[in-house]
């Protein structure tokens, strides 16, 4: 039986999109500095391959985000036939071009073509999603690093939020390579936004909800619409909700609405803060995204070469 609680109101929201605003303010401010200098603009580049509305909406909405802080941005489109050679000597030129800061190369990729080549591909100086070996291991190691963009944003988007960390325990729900693992890592760290006992969990976890159960913060990144309900959640966590999937809804102009991983109808009313879908976790990963290309752009991990 689902425990009950008072319906939530506006506070307990956590806003990611105006958290998101007031990062790209402070990255904008810190362009202009720069341009001020006699300094050109962080450049950042895009890679989409095929015509995956999701991929799509993606990459568009990073390309206005540049616009929005004064950046530099191209976008290089090419069809989902394109062989993995082909790509692989694209990634190459962008690693080799100087007015290039930072680049992404939009995932997923076709089946026909290895994303972990094209990730390791990537120059880690350039790799301002984070996903390259050399800056993961930077990363647990404690080493300055282009941290993971949606890991790192949703550290950031708890302590800007005031969300207590230290000693609580936090469940990461998915062991993927781009969010749960390094999430997992990132809240474990003896840093004053992090501190947390971390129990991550996948699709082999026994007693899951009972773990669930006993979380303070639940970080669901499973991709699988609505997978934490009522009955998995304690009265007073924090919960995140890093999925976003699109599930076919007639009732809509675009035929599809976006779902979380979390049924947020049932969890809401128990949950002391939640991220909403969308407006949650998603702005803060183009946020992340752009402050990584800053960092690049100005040799603030890599020295510039």
């Amino acid at each position: 039986m689902t425990p009950t609680a008072p319906a939530p109101t506006a506070p307990h929201l956590i806003d990611g999109k105006q958290t998101a605003e007031d990062i790209k303010v402070e990255i904008a401010a810190a362009v202009a500095q720069l341009t001020a200098t006699g300094q050109r603009a962080p450049h950042l580049a895009a890679i989409l391959v095929g015509h995956d509305g999701g991929s799509e909406t993606y990459v568009r909405n990073k390309v206005l985000a540049c616009e929005r802080v004064g950046y530099d941005s191209t976008l290089l489109r090419f069809e989902d036939d394109i062989t993995e050679a082909d790509l692989l000597a694209q990634v190459a030129a962008l690693n080799e071009d100087p007015a290039i800061d930072g680049f992404i190369v939009q995932l997923p990729l076709p089946k026909h073509i290895d994303a972990e080549k094209v990730i390791e591909a990537v120059r880690p100086d350039k790799d301002v999603d984070g996903f390259h070996p050399m800056n993961l291991g930077r990363m647990v190691a404690g080493l300055p690093a282009l941290l993971p963009a949606t890991p790192s944003g949703i550290v950031e988007l708890m302590a800007r939020q005031g969300i207590k960390t230290s000693g609580q325990h936090c469940v990461v729900i998915g062991r993927s390579n781009i969010v749960g693992t390094p999430v997992s890592i990132l809240l474990a760290k003896n840093l004053d936004t992090a501190n947390c006992t971390v129990t991550l969990c996948h699709s082999r976890t026994k007693n899951l909800r009972e773990i669930c159960r006993q979380a303070d913060i639940i970080v669901a990144a499973i991709g699988r619409p609505e997978f934490v309900t009522g009955d998995m959640v304690k009265p007073g966590a924090v919960v995140i909700d890093v999925g976003t999937t699109r599930v076919t809804d007639a009732n809509k102009k675009s035929g599809f609405t976006l779902k979380g991983d979390v049924n947020f109808a049932e969890v809401a009313p128990l949950a002391s803060r939640i991220t909403p879908v969308p407006g949650g976790v998603g702005p803060m990963t183009i946020a992340m995204l752009l402050l990584n290309t800053l960092r690049a752009a100005t040799g603030a991990v890599y020295p510039k070469k």
